[in-house]
């Protein structure tokens, strides 16, 4: 840290103060005019606009206040906990956001950035209970690096410009990333469409189902070593291990049964449906619950060849063979076993797997290259704020300039003058 920068604690120079829930029990207190953010809304980095308003009524009888535009907010529990966002209204707040009123002291965007920075500890700090909880009193002790104001507005303009060269890369690296998805979806699309003959799904192999063995009994999940898949398991193309395991006295005792190596697994049942059709190929024999449809192929079918077919066409599996009437989303098994797949002989089928796998195999690089990347962004983000708030982001030259600025003093001077200017 500088010679001319000071260390404070966030009570030290900021004001702060929490807002309230008006009583839901009076359906008036949210039919005013006066906006009120939720913690959950500190997701645009400034507020604009509310989901709820509140009355003046309701002001009055809670601890609601209304706090000015331009204030900084953090949220203090709740899914975005240690998140913060600009005002860009005049609003109030739950109690769940702590307000942070701009001063003289501290650059509200310097505080920003900072408290972006310091964001993984304040939430390590408010854990301990049921949920983590950044109280007010945790957030005053914040140690604060400050330096002048003019070096505060200077950082804070580097801090954005670097970000936005970063947010550009990080948007470019995106926008490849879906570039990759559709043409690996144009590819499994391709390599099939001049395949004339089809057959239904449900003429291609032997299908089986499971079920779940008593949880209660030990005796049938302590000690067990034969996988046994659910939903979740089924994430990737060839699955070997699942994240639960049965004993061989589980399988003689529930509805579940053994599925031989190289069948393919289909999510039947699971929210994750509403995105996706999830199909994995079991590469070892297991065990399968009853939310999992497996089929067998028979000999002139080709797995892997089936696989990329279903995979490339699992949106349209999710639009046509969805069940109508469930609470949870469900592919209706009589749909899926009707469900046509072009058929070629077994040479062609290897052929079509191996074009498929070569190409992909490039795209897998790729990605893994993009999400790499995408890290590297990520971290590189963490490390020019590191550098912002231990006085090293500036040059000399930006430095000089600061230093010509009208209102440049050392830090321990500005706020002496403030507290000074306070209490006269």
């Amino acid at each position: 840290m500088r010679e001319y920068w000071i260390e404070v604690e966030l009570g030290d120079i900021c004001e702060t103060s929490s807002g309230g829930t008006p009583s839901r029990s009076d359906a008036s207190n949210y039919l005013g005019s006066i906006p009120w953010v939720k913690s959950g809304e500190l997701r645009s980095n400034v507020i604009e606009e509310t989901e709820e308003h509140i009355s003046e009524t309701a002001l009055k009888n809670s601890s609601a206040k209304v706090f000015p535009k331009g204030s900084l907010l953090i949220a203090l529990y709740g899914a975005t906990i240690g998140k913060s966002a600009f005002l860009g209204i005049d609003a109030a707040t739950n109690q769940a956001v702590c307000a942070i009123f701009e001063n003289d002291i501290i650059q509200s965007k310097f505080l920003y950035h900072y408290l972006f920075h310091k964001k993984s500890k304040l939430v390590e700090q408010g854990a301990g209970g049921a949920q983590p909880n950044i109280s007010q009193t945790i957030l005053k002790r914040l140690p604060i690096p400050l330096p002048p104001l003019p070096e505060q507005r200077a950082i804070v303009y580097k801090i954005e410009q670097l970000f936005s060269e970063l947010d550009n890369g990080i948007t470019n690296l995106k926008t490849s990333q879906q570039q990759l998805k559709v043409y690996r979806q144009a590819l499994l699309k391709k390599v099939f469409e001049n395949i004339k003959k089809k057959m239904p799904l449900g003429e291609m192999g032997d299908w089986a189902g499971g079920g779940t063995p008593n949880t209660s009994t030990k005796e049938y999940w302590d000690g067990g070593n034969i996988p046994w898949v659910s939903s979740k398991d089924v994430k990737v193309k060839d699955l070997f291990d699942t994240s639960r395991h049965i004993t061989e006295l589980a399988i003689e005792n529930s509805s579940t049964k053994w599925i031989p190596e190289d069948a393919l697994i289909f999510v039947m049942r699971s929210g994750i449906l509403r995105r996706l059709f999830p199909i994995s190929v079991a590469r070892v024999p297991m065990c399968v619950n009853q939310d999992i449809l497996t089929v067998s192929l028979n000999s002139e079918y080709d797995r892997d060849y089936v696989f990329w077919y279903l995979t490339g066409k699992e949106s349209t599996i999710r639009n046509e063979c969805s069940k109508d009437g469930t609470t949870v989303e469900s592919v209706d098994a009589a749909k899926l076993k009707s469900f046509l797949v072009p058929v070629c002989s077994p040479k062609k089928q290897k052929q079509i797997v191996q074009e498929i796998e070569s190409r992909l195999s490039v795209c897998e690089k790729v990605e893994e290259s993009i999400t790499q990347s995408l890290q590297k962004a990520e971290a590189l983000r963490q490390s020019i704020l590191k550098k912002a708030f231990e006085g090293r982001l500036l040059t000399e030259q930006e430095l000089a300039a600061c230093k010509k600025e009208k209102d440049w003093e050392s830090a321990g001077v500005l706020l002496g003058r403030m507290k000074n200017a306070k209490h006269n």
